[in-house]
Order: structure tokens, then C-alpha cells, then sequence
């Protein structure tokens, strides 16, 4: 199933990250590059960083300008994000690009891609939870407070990746189809964003 093969790969992106644990590590991807795997691995990377800026920014005690170097940070990789969610598309787009679509099908809530973004993040939330679980310095009720919550999460992936898995057999037999809507963001572009336009005047 796909969903094992991508939460396998996201798996692996963070525990491979957190051998330095530092937003500031090189990246090496294992995957080649015309393979899909590449696109998941270099996606969950990003989110798994990301996740650690979040960390950062709440420092109560972060000086100004770190804190606005770091805003940047998250920014410019919500931008990275979102193109490798639309590169992911794009595998799938072209995957499926000879399927009969059927007369009755239907389009889905979201594409495939923007699915796998949440599980991407729901692995960062089942790493992060079992640290929670695991913690040997938490008092017992945490760990029982976390383990319930845990639970939740793994049900979670198990609803997700087969709500994942239903979603690409239904494309592959022409029940539904797909489009690819860019996102078009647009506070970093310098002619929609009233500021960033001011500032280029």
C-alpha cells in the first residue's frame, strides 16, 4: 500500500533527523531522484525542521531578532512545502494520466498529495508523542496522558492511510479523478503583497 511505503520513508527522514536533532544539519536525501521516495523523504524533512522552528519561535526568552529571522525560516519553508506537495501531485497526475475516467466520477475533498502532508505530519506527531511516552524524567500520569493520546494518533494514521490508500485505487479504476490547484501564496510575492510591493518602489 502506499501509505505504508510513504509513512515508512517519513519514518525514516525522522529518525535520521533527530540522530543531530539540529534545524541547522545538512540534508542528504538517500532516495534518487527520479523516484517518488525522493519527493516524500525531502517533504518530510522539511516538515520534521519545520517542526522545530515551531519549537524555537515559542522560546519565551528569544531575542527579537532571532525571533524574525526564524519567522523567515518557517515562511520560506511553508513555500517548500507546498511545491513539494504540488511535485507529488505531479507524480500522480502522470501515474494516472492514461486512466479511462468514468462518466459518474467524482473529484475528492482533497488531492492525494495534500493527504500525504497530513500523514507526514501525523508521523512527526507519533514521534514526538512516544518521546512524550518514553520519558523516563515524566511523572506517570504524563506518560499515561500521553499514551492516551498516542493511541489516538495511531488510530488516526490507521483511518488516514486507508482513507489514502481507498483514494488512489478509486483514481487508478476511474471513480474519481484529480486536478492540481497551485496555491498560489501569495505573502511572499513581491507584486500581491501590498508591503513586499511598497518596499520594491
Amino acid at each position: 500500500m502506499f501509505s505504508d511505503f510513504a509513512f515508512d520513508i517519513f519514518e525514516k527522514s525522522i529518525e535520521t533527523y533527530h540522530i543531530k536533532d539540529r534545524v541547522d544539519q545538512t540534508f542528504t536525501n538517500p532516495y534518487p531522484k527520479d523516484e517518488v521516495g525522493h519527493l516524500l523523504y525531502k517533504k518530510n524533512w522539511i516538515d520534521t525542521v519545520q517542526w522545530h522552528y515551531e519549537d524555537l519561535i515559542r522560546d519565551p526568552q528569544i531575542e527579537p531578532k532571532a525571533a524574525l529571522e526564524l519567522k523567515r525560516k518557517i515562511d520560506a519553508s511553508n513555500q517548500e512545502r507546498t511545491d513539494l506537495v504540488e511535485y507529488i501531485d505531479s507524480y500522480f497526475l502522470k501515474k494516472y494520466q492514461e486512466v479511462s475516467v468514468k462518466e459518474t466520477a467524482v473529484i475528492n475533498t482533497e488531492s492525494p498529495a495534500w493527504a500525504i502532508d497530513r500523514l507526514s505530519i501525523l508521523a512527526l506527531k507519533i514521534y514526538h508523542m512516544r518521546e512524550e511516552v518514553e520519558r523516563e524524567d515524566a511523572s506517570e500520569a504524563h506518560r499515561s496522558a500521553c499514551q492516551a493520546k498516542l493511541d489516538i494518533l495511531l488510530e488516526q494514521r490507521k483511518d488516514l492511510s486507508q482513507a489514502i490508500d481507498q483514494l488512489l485505487e478509486d483514481i487508478a479504476n476511474g471513480d474519481k479523478y484529480m486536478k492540481v490547484y497551485k496555491q498560489m501564496k501569495m505573502y511572499n510575492d513581491e507584486e500581491l503583497n501590498p508591503v513586499l510591493r511598497e518596499k520594491k518602489q
